[in-house]
């Protein structure tokens, strides 16, 4: 539990067992049950406080702390029993996994995640930041005014990402209006008096086409479902948003939205596996919308998919494309190395909007990491008023809801 605690967080332990008992093998390899916490300086006494409280005074014991460096270093009554490099322990205790990733997986991804472990200085997701202030709500005057603007929540059969896409633009100061493809494919929904568009992630048809394409094909082979959406796409007061499958679906479609005629297909990861992770990405400079005041944050986000990785048409579509977030390493680079970029994509483009910036389409799920507490971790400055405020929840994903808000008006 020590090493593991180390190797999350990048650090040298300093530990003394003896408070354990007379063995420190048995003390150190005890599966009876217990628990290891860290605790800052100033909440020591706290700690001990509840502790005692509940009558678990002789159950606590101070094994040592975490210190900067590689080293970790074990005492026992004044006597140093072991003594390692962390970095080294990390490779050891993932080699099993390196194994079996390397049969099982592209072996240059399983390479590269096991290489990895020797870089002292990547900072991995601890290189987040934001350049704009997380706690400020930027669609608070439009709210104010009582309106909700309509957004249609599009789903397909497979879909699976809609109740968390409906609940952040329901925060943001939209309605969101449950949408079925059978229900555009029926008449029985008209996008006529609907503002926003948001297309879910999940697996439409199974993937079984293609990721997207059966959902793409849906709309561009249904007379009605084809009017629908061009009309939609062609109007001047309407936004969408296409999230991992609906991205992949969109950008099926980008002929007929206007401004996304060189958005590229996605294509199967590089790792050949299906990548669910928490990744690092950076929003960059574009007219988008949805990332305005946004740009130069790298923050932390969601990553399911099995076909993420860019693949233009051709190579003027790769300079054309307008990109709006990129997979970054721990130094803020943009990188095509596994797994800091999940799927291999060409310069760690992994989001794209319209010359306009009203259209965007992205494989990460923003969607899924919007409150704060859906982070493992997040610093303070994400936060806001005490904790049983709501305000709290609010991670600095909801900006991109709040920013479609404010563009409505």
């Amino acid at each position: 539990t020590l090493l593991e605690m180390a190797f999350a967080g990048h650090c040298g332990l300093d530990i003394d067992c003896g408070p354990l008992g007379g063995d420190p093998l048995a003390a150190l390899f005890n599966e009876e049950v217990g628990a290891v916490i860290q605790v800052r300086a100033k909440d020591l006494d706290f700690v001990r406080d509840q502790f005692a409280e509940a009558g678990l005074a002789n159950a606590l014991h101070d094994l040592g702390k975490p210190v900067k460096g590689d080293e970790v270093h074990i005492r026992w009554r004044g006597k140093s029993v072991f003594s390692a490099k962390r970095s080294e322990l990390h490779r050891t205790w993932s080699k099993t996994s390196y194994l079996m990733a390397s049969l099982r997986d592209n072996p240059d991804c399983a390479q590269s995640e096991y290489d990895g472990l020797l870089d002292e200085s990547d900072a991995g997701l601890s290189a987040a930041k934001a350049t704009f202030d997380v706690r400020e709500n930027v669609a608070a005057p439009m709210i104010s005014t009582g309106k909700r603007p309509k957004v249609a929540i599009l789903r397909e059969q497979g879909v699976n990402g809609e109740v968390e896409m409906a609940a952040a633009f329901d925060r943001a100061g939209f309605t969101a209006v449950d949408v079925h493809m059978s229900d555009l494919l029926a008449g029985r929904i008209d996008l006529a008096d609907i503002q926003g568009l948001a297309a879910c992630g999940g697996f439409s048809y199974g993937d079984v086409l293609g990721a997207g394409s059966g959902w793409a094909h849906a709309i561009r082979y249904n007379p009605r479902a084809f009017d629908a959406f061009s009309a939609f796409f062609n109007r001047e007061d309407t936004f969408a948003l296409g999230v991992c499958n609906g991205c992949q679906m969109l950008s099926q479609l980008h002929d007929i939205i206007p401004g996304a005629e060189s958005w590229p297909r996605f294509e199967r990861n590089v790792s050949e596996q299906f990548e669910a992770r928490l990744s690092l990405v950076q929003i960059v400079q574009s007219p988008s919308i949805l990332f305005a005041d946004m740009e130069g944050s790298q923050l932390p986000i969601t990553v399911a998919h099995g076909e993420g990785r860019v693949r233009y048409r051709n190579p003027v579509d790769a300079e054309l494309a307008v990109n709006t977030l990129r997979y970054v390493d721990g130094y803020g680079i943009a990188t095509e190395t596994y797994p800091a970029n999940p799927n291999g994509s060409l310069w760690g483009q992994t989001g794209f909007c319209t010359e306009d910036g009203r259209f965007n389409i992205l494989m990460p799920h923003p969607e899924r990491v919007w409150r704060r507490s859906q982070f493992s971790w997040a610093p303070d400055s994400w936060s806001q008023g005490a904790f049983d405020d709501h305000r709290t929840e609010e991670g600095p994903w909801l900006r991109m809801f709040r920013n479609a808000r404010r563009w409505v008006g």
